[in-house]
């Protein structure tokens, strides 16, 4: 996965995320949503055989995009680990 910052404010960045599809960006997008701090968080499929999503991420600035896409990131992960191991207990069954 390669990140390619577009563009960069206090409040706001738009990235490209190379070689990843709409099952990361919908998960990150969600769970952005959940933070209180995040006023925009959408992402865009540019032409089908591309597919190189394009994501926009706003802050109120009470913490920058940065931020709040590293807890989102980090939020993310934890959702996978706790979908793992529910995933492993239900198959041992």
């Amino acid at each position: 996965m390669k990140i390619k910052i577009l563009d960069e404010t206090k409040k706001r960045i738009e990235f490209e995320i190379e070689g990843e599809n709409h099952t990361l960006c919908n998960i990150l997008r969600e769970v952005l949503w959940e933070d209180s701090h995040v006023k925009t968080a959408v992402y865009r499929m540019g032409h089908p055989l591309v597919k190189l999503p394009r994501m926009l991420v706003e802050t109120d600035g009470s913490e920058t995009p940065r931020e709040a896409l590293v807890k989102a990131a980090k939020s993310v992960l934890k959702l996978n680990e706790s979908f793992s191991r529910a995933f492993e207990k239900a198959v041992k069954k």
